[in-house]
């Protein structure tokens, strides 16, 4: 059994210029590719999360969310951010559905506890009862309450990193549009192949942060957490890739070589 922590990133479920946009098409593509993968794959274990995108990541940036709650306006805020991100949670998981990923979402808002903007606390105990049933956990980037801040935002990363913790994986991989890490922040030239713990430090200069809004920092903040991360599971993989093209997500499941983006690994 391999288990492997799969995230469709927000900038190819939607377009993060406009609010509340979903690529509809593109989130059943990639839930078609999921479930060749599966019935390929008999031995794959998967937890799938998804971004905000332009749902969660606009609504937060206009509230200021990720900073915390002050006021009863704050509050209210973190309420629409919330109602955002279930909005194309729910998106995501009727079309899994509707091609037979059998999916079972799991909002971190529900159980999740921070302090100061580090997730401490998340109810793992359904999620690891739903793998034993061979369904999918479905989580995605959400708020959560504070004990600094009132509340603030965690992203899907930042609930990967914690459920690593739980339920080990093999693999974790981050599906976006942009083909891996660049050196360059423009994103030109070639990319990065391989990022460990003594290479990040002279690559952070080029690491740009996102297309569109993205409250979590975009590129830089997700090599950051993955290099922070892959010491403490040094059996794991990362790998940051684009699965703009067809069949690319479908490929990187099913063969764990294949020679997609960035992987970062201890």
């Amino acid at each position: 059994m391999e288990t492997v922590f799969l995230k469709l990133g927000g900038s190819i479920i939607t377009d993060k210029t406009q609010a509340e946009h979903a690529r509809v098409d593109v989130i059943r593509r990639l839930a078609g590719e999921v479930r060749a993968a599966l019935d390929a794959r008999p031995d794959l274990r998967l937890v799938l999360g998804h971004g905000s995108g332009s749902f969660g990541h606009v609504a937060a940036r206009r509230h200021g969310t990720r900073d915390g709650v002050r006021d009863a306006a704050d509050w209210l805020g973190l309420a629409e951010v919330a109602a955002a991100a279930a909005r194309l949670n729910q998106i995501v998981t009727d079309v899994c559905l509707e091609q037979r990923v059998p999916v079972f979402s799991l909002p971190p808002s529900a159980s999740a506890r921070c302090e100061d903007g580090r997730l401490r606390h998340l109810d793992t105990a359904v999620l690891r009862a739903l793998l034993q049933a061979r369904l999918v956990p479905l989580v995605h980037g959400d708020v959560a309450l504070d004990t600094v801040r009132g509340a603030t935002i965690v992203s899907t990363e930042d609930v990967f990193a914690y459920l690593a913790d739980v339920v080990e994986p093999d693999r974790v991989l981050l599906a976006g549009e942009v083909d891996g890490v660049f050196a360059d922040a423009s994103l030109r030239g070639e990319v990065i192949p391989l990022i460990t713990p003594q290479s990040a430090a002279r690559l952070a200069v080029g690491l740009g942060g996102s297309h569109g809004v993205d409250v979590t920092g975009g590129m830089a903040a997700k090599v950051r957490h993955m290099v922070d991360w892959a010491p403490r599971h040094p059996r794991a993989t990362v790998r940051i890739f684009s699965a703009a093209e067809p069949g690319v997500l479908y490929r990187v499941l099913f063969d764990p070589s294949a020679p997609m983006g960035t992987v970062i690994r201890a």
